[in-house]
């Protein structure tokens, strides 16, 4: 990962500027830091990532940490269903992803109540999946998420207004999410068919049968 190191400086009589590197490996810029920390003559310093975002030294560490790790290629698929009858949900989750070269799938569902419809349903488990990837710690990095509903991606890749004030509430809470997370999403829109195992998951949640299982391939 590239940091910018953005150094607001002051002399001793208290003229102020701020002086921005280039683009730097992430390793080398919390070596300068270090080093300009050793001036006394910083006011702020501050780290921002190619898409102009700011972290802190806390979030470089632990990004540091789980790039050790090996996480990456992650892939997660949602679906949600909903029954008139019941007024019950049923929400399913698919994580595939690789770990220190092995590669693994993570699966989840759960049954909901106090949901209004099936469009709800889908942005319920689409906030659903963003909370697994929080579960597996995988943060910093691009997701690609796919599902079926064009609807929630369509409206969180901004591509479709969304006028509904229900909705709105669902997708501020997911857009705020991914941004603590620091998750890049990547919007793929896929087939019923394509999204058949998320979408058999969120059935055996209506049908009240959970499942976890996380499982290398």
């Amino acid at each position: 990962m590239k940091m910018t190191l953005e150094w607001h400086y002051h002399t001793p009589k208290h003229i102020e500027t701020i002086f921005r590197s280039e683009e730097l490996d992430v390793h080398l810029a919390l070596r300068l830091a270090e080093d300009i920390e050793k001036t006394g003559r910083m006011k702020r310093l501050a780290f921002y990532d190619q898409d102009g975002r700011e972290w802190t030294r806390k979030e470089i560490n632990k990004w540091i940490k789980q790039a050790e790790i090996g996480i990456s290629d992650v892939i997660a698929y949602f679906d949600g269903g909903y029954d008139s009858d019941t007024k019950l949900a049923g929400i399913g989750n698919v994580v595939y992803y690789n770990q220190n070269r092995k590669d693994y799938r993570y699966r989840i569902n759960a049954r909901l109540e106090e949901l209004e419809s099936n469009n709800e349903a889908e942005y319920a488990a689409f906030y659903f999946l963003v909370q697994q990837l929080e579960h597996l710690e995988i943060r910093s990095m691009e997701v690609t998420f796919s599902g079926d509903s064009l609807v929630v991606l369509n409206q969180l890749s901004g591509e479709w207004p969304c006028y509904d004030e229900l909705f709105n509430r669902w997708l501020d809470k997911i857009e705020d999410k991914l941004k603590l997370l620091k998750i890049k999403p990547i919007y793929k829109p896929i087939s019923r068919k394509d999204n058949n195992e998320a979408h058999h998951l969120a059935k055996q949640a209506l049908d009240g049968t959970p499942i976890e299982s996380n499982l290398q391939l």
